[in-house]
């Protein structure tokens, strides 16, 4: 029996490390990406992938025209304000409060610092590249920072990814959690899109906004994980399942 218990231990440990070592992989990945990305931006490679794409979302002979009815700029324009600085904030504060709720002070302050982090990084990202924003087409938004990467795509990915992980942590059942995470990567998806599509933004700041946030939310989660085992923040599947 003490050699059958040992057994599953062993086998249990290597699970972890293996799924550890799969989630490191998977940053530096990410990391590498956007590190490349970078790059063949600085050097002027995806000048042309920038430019084709711009212009099929454009109507032929009308570059103030993006493609489409009416409705889908007007839709284009409202899921790009999902990624602007007064949803984020406000959806940050309501998960904070919702935590503070439920007596989760350390959930709190961990999300506040997980997304001003990555404002704080976002900022820094956009000063050190200082990309020019598309002067290709007409801006169908307001724009006043520089292109590379996209802040909004970044902060989206950062906030929704960063709410979503932690949200569902606490969730006792499967498919809330697959739910919470799906909804997550769409709207982080969507907003970047929009970005794109309204002309404020190239492709590949676009790209580079969700590979930043993606890391930085995968970041913030394996923290997560190692302040759970060690006290400082509420332990994964904390509630019981409200039913059977």
């Amino acid at each position: 029996m003490p050699d059958s218990t040992s057994s599953r231990l062993t086998a249990a440990m290597q699970v972890v490390e293996l799924r550890w070592l799969l989630y490191l992989a998977g940053i530096i990945c990410i990391f590498w990406g956007l590190a490349e990305l970078a790059d063949e931006v600085v050097e002027g490679e995806t000048r042309t992938l920038d430019r084709d794409i711009l212009l099929a979302l454009r109507t032929p002979g009308d570059l103030s025209d993006p493609i489409g009815p009416g409705w889908l700029e007007e839709m284009g324009r409202d899921l790009t304000a999902l990624g602007g600085t007064v949803v984020l904030t406000l959806s940050t504060l309501l998960v904070s409060a919702y935590f503070l709720m439920r007596h989760k002070i350390s959930s709190t302050l961990f999300l506040l610092a997980a997304v001003g982090g990555g404002i704080a990084l976002s900022s820094v990202a956009k000063t050190l590249f200082d990309r020019p924003r598309p002067e290709l087409v007409p801006h169908g938004s307001i724009v006043h920072t520089a292109s590379f990467p996209s802040g909004h795509s970044m902060m989206a990915a950062v906030a929704y990814l960063s709410l979503g992980v932690l949200v569902a942590r606490v969730q006792p059942r499967r498919r809330l959690k697959i739910f919470i995470l799906s909804t997550a990567v769409v709207l982080a998806l969507l907003v970047g899109i929009s970005r794109v599509y309204l002309g404020v933004h190239w492709p590949t700041d676009v790209f580079a906004g969700w590979l930043a946030g993606a890391g930085w939310a995968a970041v913030c989660f394996g923290l997560a994980q190692v302040l759970a085992r060690r006290g400082h923040v509420e332990p994964e599947n904390c509630d019981p399942p409200d039913d059977p």
